[in-house]
């Protein structure tokens, strides 16, 4: 009961403070706008677009006080921007595995970001067939005329990725199934991991397939 009342005073504190929380949407806005405007770079000069779509979230404080008793960590607003990296993420899709790499080094690139963890779960997967690229950046925002470095947790993935995590997404809440059947799902699912891995590289291979011959059908001409 003590764990209890702790985390809900944690909860309220949290709402209550309204600055707390401003600072990390504001981080999220900067980096969106980073990355809409070099997507937008991209679409002017390369007549194309490396990101389909971009989704942002933060973490209610119901969900960051859980994390704080999950993690034995002190519950405080201290804590909570030293120890909790992913309070302001992004998601963003692109159309094929290259331009995640694209967009993660051009976005690196960009004035006021700095990387502070890498994770590649696209070269390494995780067991359950997980697969996108991580990144934790900081940024600074400034507010009441103070500068503070954000953390946000950037997640990068294909279509495909995306599809297949909000299916694993979903079946990791159905806690009432049968953990036989649960794990049979389970492993359905790391094939579908590894199916949509390889549709992901055929993809890839016929879009360079079929820039290879616009070179040359335009170098001809």
């Amino acid at each position: 009961m003590v764990k209890v009342a702790e985390r809900r005073k944690m909860e309220n504190k949290i709402k209550q403070s309204t600055t707390f929380m401003t600072y990390y949407r504001c981080a999220l806005m900067e980096i969106e706008t980073k990355l809409k405007v070099l997507n937008e770079q991209y679409s002017y000069l390369e007549d194309y677009n490396p990101i389909e779509t971009i989704k942002t979230r933060l973490k209610t404080p119901e969900s960051i006080a859980e994390k704080l008793e999950r993690r034995g960590l002190t519950y405080s607003l201290e804590s909570i921007e030293r120890e909790i990296n992913d309070i302001a993420g992004i998601r963003v899709i692109c159309p094929f595995i290259s331009d995640i790499y694209v967009v993660s080094e051009r976005l690196q690139q960009q004035e006021g970001i700095t990387l502070l963890e890498k994770k590649d779960y696209i070269k390494t997967p995780k067991d359950n067939g997980y697969r996108s690229l991580h990144l934790i950046v900081q940024v600074p925002v400034f507010l009441q005329n103070k500068k503070r470095m954000m953390k946000v947790e950037i997640q990068l993935r294909t279509i495909a990725m995306d599809f297949w995590a909000s299916l694993d997404h979903r079946l990791s809440y159905k806690k009432e199934m049968d953990p036989a059947i649960t794990q049979q799902l389970h492993e359905e699912l790391i094939a579908c991991s590894n199916e949509s891995a390889k549709l992901d590289e055929r993809m890839e291979a016929v879009r360079n397939a079929i820039d290879k011959r616009r070179s040359i059908r335009d170098w001809k001409s």
